[in-house]
């Protein structure tokens, strides 16, 4: 990777993992002494990180971390829903051999992973995280459309940032069994059966957003 691509990547981790916080100044000097960087690839990476709204800029006062707010994660989740019910209806009209193959290999690997995670090592819940990508990816493969996939990149980032600060704490809907959720969507778009995966897939979502609703107000974190 070049060094921008680095800055990127190192900046989006840590704005996703709220290790920089929502609205916190990103000041130059302190950027490219936590990361070992000179100025120019770090702005080429605040812009790109602007333009997918992880990071504000304001003239003559410099770049912040992008709040949060309810209102942003539900027009994020929502968003979501339409963007990736329409790849997925694609991907069980265009999928073949090889789509349903990364269907169950991801959650195969998304469920083994599961159990490893519950020793609660930080490695073992960033392994957890990445499966947990690769198996919503897979789902929309082949949906054949660079369009839609970048659209589910960014979707997915963005709902990380308030998804991931809550997930070693008690689940309010401890009696959720996620894995069973994910399971049923993989068998119904193997079944090619569009209606009842989408439908399937935006109850998941919304399960999800309406789970970081509750803790968020139950922790009476200020949001606005």
């Amino acid at each position: 990777m070049t060094l921008a691509e680095t800055a990127y990547e190192a900046l989006r981790h840590d704005i996703v993992r709220g290790l920089l916080r929502p609205g916190q100044p990103l000041r130059m000097a302190q950027l490219s002494q936590r990361y070992g960087m000179g100025f120019s690839p770090l702005r080429e990476a605040l812009n790109r990180l602007q333009a997918e709204r992880l990071v504000s800029s304001v003239a003559l006062r410099g770049f912040t971390v992008a709040p949060l707010s309810m209102p942003e994660m539900w027009d994020a989740i929502n968003t979501r829903i339409l963007i990736e019910q329409r790849a997925l209806r694609l991907s069980i009209e265009n999928g073949g051999d090889d789509w349903e193959a990364g269907i169950v290999g991801a959650l195969h690997g998304l469920m083994l992973q599961t159990a490893r995670a519950a020793s609660g090592t930080d490695e073992e819940q960033r392994l957890l995280e990445d499966r947990h990508h690769a198996f919503h990816r897979s789902l929309i493969a082949a949906c054949n459309s660079g369009w839609l996939m970048d659209f589910f990149q960014r979707l997915y980032v963005e709902a990380e940032r308030y998804r991931y600060p809550l997930l070693r704490m008690q689940s309010v809907e401890n009696h959720r069994d996620i894995q069973a959720e994910h399971a049923a969507l993989s068998q119904a778009a193997l079944a090619r059966d569009a209606d009842l995966a989408c439908t399937l897939l935006a109850d998941h979502y919304l399960r999800t957003a309406r789970f970081i609703e509750a803790q968020t107000q139950a922790l009476g974190r200020k949001t606005a």
